[in-house]
């Protein structure tokens, strides 16, 4: 194998790399890309752990939407849950979003 093809085959696993994450990045911008979500994320940042009822309450929310939005985000590796007796409850497992969010916040468009 020559230099330049060596230096080709690099150039293309770095892009092939590079294209992977930014796909991963559009699918969680995605997944969080909307008020009740980000709120969600928000009240789980405060509070280590929630069950769908709590959320409710908090937010002023419906049962039904609440949860079709965290088992959304569950299933995307956003959130995570544990049964503790007849509840489920849900906690931040992507922190990293926290901080899409924070950086969101303080962006001068808003």
């Amino acid at each position: 194998m020559k230099v330049d093809e060596i230096q080709i085959s690099e150039r293309e696993i770095m892009k092939n790399l590079d294209s992977k994450k930014l796909e991963q990045v559009a699918f969680i911008l995605k997944t969080i890309a909307h008020p009740l979500r980000i709120s969600i994320i928000s009240l789980l940042v405060a509070n280590e752990k929630l069950c769908v009822n709590d959320i409710c309450d908090l937010l002023g929310s419906e049962q039904s939407l609440t949860s079709h939005h965290l088992s959304n985000m569950k299933l995307s590796g956003i959130l995570g849950s544990v049964r503790e007796g007849k509840n489920i409850y849900y906690f931040l497992k992507l922190k990293e979003v926290v901080t899409v969010i924070t950086c969101m916040n303080k962006c001068e468009l808003l």
